[in-house]
């Protein structure tokens, strides 16, 4: 075995791999310059860098939106203002079509509605346009609101509803007073509730029970007799067939005739002037005409005239 006793060092931080200790077995073969030269060439030691550098974050970048005109611009001059505010709101510049100012600016004008706190901080009045105000209350407080707009009425004309003989009669007695026999207008009126939109959902649901209940027909209502009835029906009555058997009575069989002629043409007179007596009560104007009505019946001659 031979080894061979080559000297080393480190010349500038690297390695002088010319003169490097070693043992080398006779088995192997020695190292030629060439390769040790090549080694120390490619191989160097590591820096270790405490100062590291910064490296600058990736920021995203923001593509600006195109952003819409206001409103006003595309409003048209002949437009539903009721449908563009139709109730109490805050302000918004973009849908009020008005050059609208507010504040205290010292030096130039009061500035304008865009980007403006303080039309934000008041209440307007906007929705109670003339167009759109019927009947309302408005008055003058911190709250825009008066006890009196929560009263809602609301009119029906009664003959537009699809009512038959016996459920006309039965709203007309559960409505009372609240209807007009002048206009065949019903009026309902509702206050109970704070609120006015409630008030007019109370009302809309009183016309719906109301309407349901008349054409309501109880067990009992077809055991009632004459004298149980609410009113005076002369269709149903012992006058009727006491006035048909009157007049159906005679000696000649042309009076026969002529009389049932009469009862299809002119009884209906009769009928309205007895039925106003029993219903209205007994005052001057119908005794008048049920006594005109009674002598043309009867075919009557005024002693008077005859004088």
């Amino acid at each position: 075995m031979s080894a061979i006793a080559i000297s080393s060092k480190y010349v500038g931080g690297r390695r002088d791999v010319k003169n490097i200790p070693a043992v080398i077995h006779p088995s192997v073969h020695p190292f030629s310059s060439d390769m040790f030269n090549s080694m120390s060439d490619t191989e160097e030691f590591r820096v270790l860098d405490l100062k590291q550098k910064k490296q600058t974050p990736f920021r995203r970048k923001f593509k600006k939106q195109d952003v819409m005109p206001p409103r006003t611009t595309m409003m048209p001059v002949d437009q539903d203002w009721g449908n563009v505010w139709p109730g109490p709101r805050t302000f918004h510049p973009a849908v009020v079509p008005l050059p609208v100012r507010q504040g205290y600016n010292e030096k130039d004008a009061p500035p304008g509605k865009f980007g403006n706190a303080e039309l934000m901080k008041i209440p307007n009045f906007l929705h109670l346009t003339p167009p759109v105000v019927t009947s309302d209350y408005c008055h003058s407080s911190p709250d825009i609101r008066n006890p009196l707009a929560r009263i809602v009425t609301i009119k029906v004309k009664l003959g537009r509803l699809p009512l038959n003989k016996h459920a006309r009669d039965k709203i007309l007695r559960l409505v009372g007073e609240r209807y007009n026999p002048e206009n065949d207008v019903l009026t309902i009126m509702t206050d109970r509730c704070p609120l006015r939109q409630q008030n007019l959902d109370y009302a809309h649901y009183l016309l719906t029970a109301l309407f349901h209940e008349s054409w309501k027909i109880e067990p009992w209502e077809s055991e009632k007799s004459e004298a149980d009835m609410e009113y005076y029906d002369w269709e149903a009555s012992a006058s009727r067939k006491s006035v048909m058997r009157l007049l159906s009575w005679s000696p000649d069989q042309d009076a026969v005739q002529i009389s049932a002629d009469f009862i299809l043409s002119d009884l209906t007179e009769y009928k309205e002037a007895i039925s106003k007596i029993m219903n209205e009560g007994e005052e001057e104007y119908t005794l008048n005409r049920y006594k005109e009505e009674v002598k043309k019946l009867l075919s009557l001659q005024d002693v008077s005239s005859t004088e």
